[in-house]
């Protein structure tokens, strides 16, 4: 049970306020909102920090500059045609996402009513009855939205790219790939896969770079005529939008259904926004305060700390616990210097222990080989994010056969690489995918299943994990890193990282 402490920081800047549950209709022209939940046109004040409960803490969300007054503000207005706006999917109280346990709440408390169930992606197909929760099963069992995107695939000039794979329809759990309005046969193909959404937060770690090129390719990054610097690549599960801007318009386009030009200053109060906002956990239900006894989790770290590089290329990743590490705090409770050298442990394992990695594009495809041995901090290792300095996407095999956990309800594809094109580097030409990631922006066969790296902080708050939502749970990251790579982890040391997994 959370302290009595604990409890006190609840809900900073939020009031008190008794949980909507009840599932009553409205009778006014909204929808009722519980006490984190936000709806567009809300006309709130964003306050300048707020914490909120999750599994297994506070997850705080602070605003650099002050509170936000929202009436009119496009990040909190609806602006497209569907009733939603920004703050829809990105909850202040699931670390700027979603998570599937808010989404299950909200379905159950405006019977399905809410913008965020829109036919469009907040249904496994337009074409499917919306009054059922079974038409939105992926959104509120795993948290997933539809993605869809355009066969064959289009560069930023819009211009279509020829693809070097043919990709076939398996398994179609939706309808929507084979639907004839919008699947993949329609007079506007598209192949619809399903995703997380990624948090609007920590953005300023999110558009960094460490190299000015893109390791995973040797090419160099290309370069943004609008500002002459170079894309990152981060931003998005694979790699359709580049920058903040074209992140905003697709979403306007894809989530909101906006399809009028949105004006100069309309995005620069989205991007300013958004680009203000950090997210991370800062107190544990058990270890206690995140900030106290020297240690710096929190977004306050994150808000005032560098970006991309490591601070020193031999500091060892997550050293805002250091501190845990040195002589006991007088005033721990015996259950909390457990915890703190649990998590302590974690941060050990998850830089020192090292273990095979293998047949993992966008790694094994560097120059490493295959397999080589490092530890999580090879890929996870941006100071403070636990991204990748180097921008560019991975396949951890968490859409791929044969690693991916099984997934019924997910579409499964096949896809052919043409002779005349180089395959797979390890899974060959023919590839079975439940969703494609990098391939179906770029074409290549070399990018199937690759997926940007995320953000690692306010894990807790936005259960399911993975872009796919395939970990419901800390502990299934964990179990499948486990299995995907033979590791061998003891059942304390998976107990220890999951601890560090829950104190970001």
């Amino acid at each position: 049970m959370p302290s009595a402490r604990l409890g006190s920081i609840l809900l900073i800047g939020l009031g008190a306020c008794a949980l909507a549950g009840s599932g009553a209709r409205a009778t006014g022209p909204e929808l009722p909102e519980t006490i984190g939940w936000w709806t567009a046109n809300s006309n709130r004040i964003f306050p300048e920090r707020a914490s909120y409960p999750d599994a297994t803490g506070i997850v705080t969300v602070i605003h650099v500059g002050g509170a936000v007054e929202t009436r009119g503000h496009p990040f909190f207005t609806a602006i497209g045609r569907n009733g939603r706006a920004c703050i829809t999917c990105h909850q202040p109280a699931d670390g700027m996402s979603v998570s599937a346990e808010s989404l299950q709440a909200r379905w159950t408390q405006t019977h399905g009513e809410d913008a965020i169930f829109a036919a469009s992606d907040g249904s496994n197909c337009p074409s499917q009855p919306q009054q059922f929760a079974s038409s939105h099963s992926l959104l509120l069992t795993r948290g997933l939205f539809r993605i869809a995107r355009p066969w064959p695939p289009h560069g930023p000039d819009g211009h279509p790219i020829l693809p070097q794979f043919t990709i076939e329809v398996m398994h179609d759990p939706t309808g929507c790939n084979l639907d004839p309005v919008y699947g993949l046969k329609s007079t506007h193909p598209v192949v619809s896969v399903y995703r997380r959404p990624r948090p609007a937060a920590n953005l300023k770690y999110v558009t960094s770079y460490g190299f000015a090129f893109d390791p995973k390719s040797g090419l160099p990054l290309a370069i943004d005529p609008a500002t002459g610097l170079r894309y990152a690549g981060n931003l998005l599960a694979d790699r359709r939008a580049r920058t903040l801007e074209e992140q905003a318009l697709d979403a306007l386009r894809t989530h909101l259904a906006r399809y009028g030009p949105l004006d100069a200053a309309q995005m620069r109060e989205i991007i300013g926004f958004e680009s203000h906002v950090y997210v991370a956990q800062s107190a544990d239900w058990v270890g206690g305060s995140l900030t106290d006894a020297g240690a710096q989790g929190g977004p306050d770290a994150l808000a005032a700390g560098k970006a991309a590089v490591l601070d020193n290329p031999r500091d060892p990743q997550w050293a805002e616990f250091a501190s845990w590490g040195h002589d006991s705090d007088p005033r721990e409770t015996p259950a909390q210097r457990a915890f703190r050298a649990s998590v302590m442990r974690g941060i050990g394992i998850f830089n020192e222990r090292t273990f095979l990695i293998t047949d993992s594009a966008g790694l094994n495809s560097m120059n490493f080989g295959n397999p080589t041995r490092n530890t999580c901090s090879f890929c996870h290792n941006m100071t403070r994010t636990g991204m990748d300095v180097a921008p560019g996407q991975v396949d951890l095999g968490t859409t791929n056969e044969p690693f991916a956990d099984p997934a019924p309800d997910l579409p499964l594809f096949k896809l052919t690489c043409e002779a005349k094109y180089p395959p797979h580097p390890f899974l060959g030409r023919v590839v079975y995918t439940h969703d494609p990631g990098l391939a179906l922006t770029t074409g290549k066969c070399a990018d199937i299943g690759r997926i940007t790296i995320q953000d690692m902080r306010g894990l807790a708050a936005r259960p399911p994990y993975f872009s796919n939502g395939s970990a419901r749970t800390l502990r299934s990251i964990v179990d499948f890193y486990d299995r995907r790579y033979h590791i061998g982890f003891t059942e304390q040391d998976k107990k220890d990282l999951v601890h560090l997994l829950s104190v970001l």
